[in-house]
C-alpha cells in the first residue's frame, strides 16, 4: 500500500531536515573551538619524552643501529627507499660527524618538542627526525616507533602547544603585558585576517584529533578481529606461548611465575581479545573510562613482563586521546589541592630564638615582660 503524496512529502522533508541539522552540527563542531587540547598537549609531552629516552637509552649502539657502519648499510636503506617511497636525512652523507650531528639535533628536538617550545616548527622537525630514524633502521626496533612515526606526523597539524608548555607560558605573559594597551596585539592583522586563521587552525586542529582517535580505533579493532581468527587465543593459551619466548623474556623467573598461573593466563587472553574488540563500541559512554584504566594496566603489564616499554608508552600515550579536556583539568585541579595541604601539613622549622609572637598581658606589658615580673620566676 503506497502512502499520500502529502505524507511522503512530509516523510521527505523531515528526513532533509534532520540530515540538514546534522551537517551543521558537524561543521559547528570542526569549525567552532579545537577539541581536546590539553590531550593533544598530553601526547606532544608523552612522545617528545618517549622518543628522547629511546634516543638515550640506545646512545652506546647509535652507531650500530643507525650510524654509517650498521649492519644495515646506507645501501641497503637506499634500495628499501626505492621500493617503500620513505627517505631519511642520516643517509645524505657517510661521514660519522655528519650523524653525531644529526643525532645530537635529534635530541635537542625531543626535548623541546617534549617541552612545547617553538612547537609549530617543532612539531614539523620532530616528526622529520622520527621519519628519519625509522626510514635509516626500519627493522632494527621493536614496532613501538611505528606508532610514533604516524603520531608525530598527525600532531603537526594539532594545536599541541596551546596548553601546558612554554608556548603556553609565553603566550600569556605576553597578553598580560599588553593588558594596558588592547591593541598592541592587533595593530598587525586584520579582524577578518584573523578570523579566517583561527578558524582555518581550528578545522585542521580537530581533524588532526579525530584522524588520530579514529587510528587508535583502527589499531585496537584490528588486533582484535585478528586475534580472534587464532585458535591459541580463543582458546586462553596464546599469553602461555608468549610467556616461554626467549625473545620477550627480560626477566625469565617473572615469565615462569606468571606462566604458572594456567587460569590467569587464560582469563588474561580472552579479557585481551575481549577489550581491544569492544574498544571502539564503549568511547561515547562512560564504560570508556574502566575500559582506558585495564588497557592501562595490559601495556604496563607487556612492557614489564614482555621488555617492549617503547610499544607500550606509546600506546598508553595515543589512548590519552580519548580523555576530555575537562578529566585533565581535575586532574590538574587534584595536583594543586594534593600539594598545598602537603605543603600545609608540613612542620614548620624554627631557628633558635624563633619563639611564638610575645601577647600582650592585662598590665600592658609584653608576656616575656610580664612573666619576668611575676613572683613565681
Amino acid at each position: 500500500m503506497t502512502q499520500p503524496p502529502s505524507t511522503a512529502a512530509a516523510s521527505g522533508g523531515t528526513a532533509d531536515r534532520r540530515t540538514t541539522g546534522a551537517a551543521q552540527r558537524f561543521v559547528a563542531l570542526l569549525t567552532g573551538r579545537p577539541v581536546s587540547l590539553y590531550a593533544v598537549s598530553v601526547m606532544r609531552a608523552g612522545y617528545g619524552m618517549l622518543y628522547l629516552v629511546f634516543l638515550l637509552r640506545e646512545f652506546p649502539h647509535r652507531h650500530e643501529i643507525w650510524g654509517p657502519g650498521s649492519p644495515w648499510t646506507p645501501a641497503l636503506a637506499e634500495q628499501l627507499f626505492a621500493q617503500t617511497g620513505w627517505n631519511s636525512i642520516l643517509t645524505l652523507s657517510d661521514s660519522p660527524a655528519y650523524f653525531e650531528l644529526c643525532y645530537v639535533t635529534a635530541l635537542f628536538t625531543s626535548a623541546l618538542f617534549m617541552l612545547g617550545w617553538r612547537t609549530r616548527a617543532m612539531s614539523v622537525l620532530f616528526a622529520i627526525v622520527v621519519t628519519s630514524f625509522h626510514a635509516r633502521a626500519i627493522f632494527m626496533t621493536d614496532g613501538g616507533d611505528n606508532l610514533i612515526l604516524l603520531m608525530a606526523v598527525y600532531l603537526v597539524f594539532t594545536a599541541c602547544g596551546r596548553r601546558w608548555s612554554l608556548d603556553a607560558r609565553r603566550n600569556r605573559l605576553k597578553t598580560a603585558r599588553a593588558g594596558d594597551d588592547p591593541e598592541r596585539a592587533r595593530r598587525f592583522a586584520s579582524p577578518r585576517l584573523r578570523q579566517a586563521r583561527s578558524t582555518l587552525t581550528t578545522v585542521v586542529h580537530n581533524c588532526g584529533i579525530f584522524v588520530m582517535a579514529a587510528e587508535v580505533c583502527f589499531l585496537y579493532g584490528s588486533a582484535g578481529l585478528y586475534k580472534v581468527q587464532g585458535a591459541s587465543w580463543v582458546g586462553g593459551t596464546a599469553l602461555h606461548y608468549v610467556l616461554n619466548l626467549e625473545l620477550f623474556q627480560p626477566w625469565p623467573a617473572l615469565s615462569h611465575l606468571a606462566d604458572d598461573y594456567a587460569v590467569l593466563i587464560a582469563v588474561a587472553s580472552y579479557a585481551t581479545v575481549l577489550l581491544q574488540v569492544a574498544f571502539p563500541f564503549v568511547l561515547f559512554g562512560r564504560l570508556k573510562y574502566p575500559v582506558l584504566a585495564m588497557l592501562l594496566g595490559m601495556h604496563v603489564g607487556i612492557a614489564v613482563v614482555m621488555g617492549l616499554p617503547l610499544f607500550s608508552g606509546a600506546m598508553i600515550v595515543a589512548d590519552a586521546v580519548f580523555l576530555p579536556d575537562r578529566f585533565y583539568t581535575s586532574l590538574a585541579h587534584l595536583c594543586r589541592r594534593a600539594t598545598r595541604r602537603t605543603g600545609a601539613s608540613r612542620p614548620v622549622s624554627r631557628g633558635p630564638g624563633s619563639g611564638s609572637v610575645p601577647q600582650q598581658g592585662r598590665t600592658g606589658l609584653p608576656g616575656s615582660r610580664q612573666r619576668a615580673a611575676s613572683p613565681r620566676t
